[in-house]
């Protein structure tokens, strides 16, 4: 089966080796899971291979694909259904974008969230409030269109200020928006602080909200549910997930991408210290990256270590 999976990524071969100077990894918002997990993977880019490389702030997703796909950044991290619109040339996307996977890194949660005491219960009741979508060019933005639409909520129901992270949490404690939207690794560092300073909850999204949005988009999104305690969660919340990846252009050299994908897994347990999204990291689910091909230096990789 590994071999199947391997072999349905060895259809590009790589270009030349890259040009001298810095190189970046299209990290996320600073107050996100992207950012800090970008840079901590930097920092042991740089030990282990000497790599001269960093970690940018981003939008997210669709903004993290956009550069991975220009050659602006070396590697970028995305959620799953953002990187199929991309390779497919859909979506937010003018034209199909030549990235290959590395790794399927960790699973994200939808959130959606409200003060504590809010009255809204559910997410069809945002509908004439004012709620943040999530940043301009975000992943994001995609998953809460695709979650409104499912939950019958029009697009023009909602005021939409269009905030990223740190602006929606700060937008929240004013009171000038009456919930937002974050799709993230657990638990979020910024949601984290917020969660410790005033109250929230998040809304669910229920199984089938999610069949109904999986019903157009690859059936890429899974129901699970937050694990009490997060955010100070006192009982399970149903929500939708979504594979993370961390992608690379397709014509990073194999070597290098073959290392890059090396030190990760050989540095997991250095990251998992620092970033609590790296606990979730297996070379058995990394894998499986559908419908994006494992670039062929991640193949390598993974073939080896299957010996």
């Amino acid at each position: 089966m590994l071999c199947g999976a391997l072999a349905l990524s060895a259809c590009t071969a790589p270009s030349a080796r890259l040009g001298p100077g810095e190189q970046r990894i299209a990290g996320g918002v600073t107050a996100g899971i992207y950012y800090g997990y970008g840079e901590h993977f930097a920092a042991e880019l740089r030990g282990e291979l000497g790599l001269d490389i960093a970690v940018d702030e981003t939008h997210g997703s669709v903004d993290n694909l956009q550069r991975v796909g220009a050659g602006e950044a070396l590697l970028g991290f995305a959620q799953g259904d953002t990187a199929a619109d991309a390779v497919a040339g859909s979506g937010d996307f003018d034209e199909p974008q030549a990235i290959r996977a590395v790794a399927r890194v960790y699973d994200e949660y939808v959130h959606v969230v409200v003060p504590a005491d809010s009255p809204i219960r559910r997410v069809s009741e945002l509908a004439g409030h004012r709620v943040s979508l999530g940043a301009p060019n975000s992943g994001v933005q995609v998953i809460a269109s695709r979650v409104l639409e499912a939950s019958e909520v029009p697009a023009d129901a909602i005021e939409n200020p269009a905030l990223g992270l740190a602006a929606s949490i700060q937008a929240l404690r004013a009171g000038e928006i009456a919930g937002f939207f974050w799709v993230g690794g657990l638990p979020t560092p910024g949601l984290a602080d917020l969660a410790a300073e005033s109250p929230i909850r998040l809304l669910p999204i229920e199984a089938g909200t999610v069949e109904r949005v999986n019903a157009g988009h690859a059936g890429v999104y899974r129901v699970s549910d937050f694990p009490v305690g997060v955010y100070g969660v006192e009982a399970p919340s149903a929500t939708m997930t979504v594979p993370n990846l961390l992608v690379t252009r397709a014509s990073a050299p194999e070597e290098l991408v073959h290392d890059i994908t090396r030190v990760l897994f050989e540095r997991r347990t250095e990251l998992a210290s620092r970033i609590a999204a790296a606990e979730y990291l297996d070379r058995r689910q990394a894998i499986f990256t559908g419908p994006i091909a494992l670039h062929p230096g991640a193949a390598r990789y993974y073939r080896e270590a299957h010996r």
